[in-house]
């Protein structure tokens, strides 16, 4: 989330795969397949006034991040780079007086188009979910109790965590006015988030009784002396 971590967070993969790019303002077919981060990236640039690369990655963090995941900021420069050379991004040089100089990024008509167009797909795939610490209790045969839950109270912990990172999200986001479509997404977010705390509460509760019934076997099995 993972998910947060959900849907491939975490692990700096494009857990999207890659989705056909578009036509220039020519009608001249461009870009062949571009990654979802490409579009990612675009679409935190279609929403109202220009942004530097950390302030798309700060952005990203605080939305994308819990219903997809957030690309690192090598990877949203990237891709800007990228969408500039398309013409569906521009940017220019702001200067900030004794301060560094900013590069502030835009989305073109032709990326909002393209983008229209990309969030019209019919069929937008199925859900991926990568969940490591479901990959480790289908290994628990191998794995020690006390350690496997350790792991799992974590789990609950920075779940937790993540909620209060969501409300903080959507109090932000209710306060610009200006995104209702992302504060659907939050909403979201938090009910995920909340069914995961109770999926992960009831792992543990499942294991503790399967520990359980091992020592208890175990037990039966020493006081027959098998």
């Amino acid at each position: 989330m993972t998910t947060r971590q959900v849907k491939g967070q975490g692990d700096g993969s494009d857990p999207g795969g890659t989705d056909l790019g578009g036509t220039d303002p020519g009608g001249k077919e461009v870009g062949g397949r571009l990654p979802v981060t490409a579009w990612a990236v675009l679409g935190l640039l279609s929403f109202p006034g220009e942004r530097t690369g950390y302030e798309l990655k700060k952005w990203a963090d605080a939305s994308l991040a819990f219903f997809y995941w957030s690309p690192a900021i090598s990877q949203i420069y990237a891709e800007l780079r990228r969408l500039e050379a398309l013409g569906y991004a521009s940017s220019r040089v702001a200067a900030q007086g004794d301060l560094r100089n900013k590069r502030l990024y835009a989305i073109t008509d032709a990326g909002r188009a393209a983008l229209a167009r990309w969030a019209d797909t019919a069929d937008a795939g199925r859900a991926v979910l990568k969940h490591p610490l479901v990959l480790r209790v289908w290994l628990g045969h191998l794995a020690d109790p006390d350690g496997l839950r350790s792991q799992l109270r974590a789990h609950l912990e920075r779940t937790q965590a993540q909620l209060r990172e969501i409300a903080h999200a959507q109090e932000a986001s209710h306060k610009a006015g200006q995104w209702p479509y992302p504060e659907v997404a939050l909403r979201w977010s938090e009910r995920q988030h909340r069914a995961e705390l109770e999926l992960a509460e009831e792992m543990l509760a499942d294991l503790e009784r399967l520990w359980a019934a091992g020592e208890e076997a175990s037990g039966n099995q020493a006081a027959h002396g098998t």
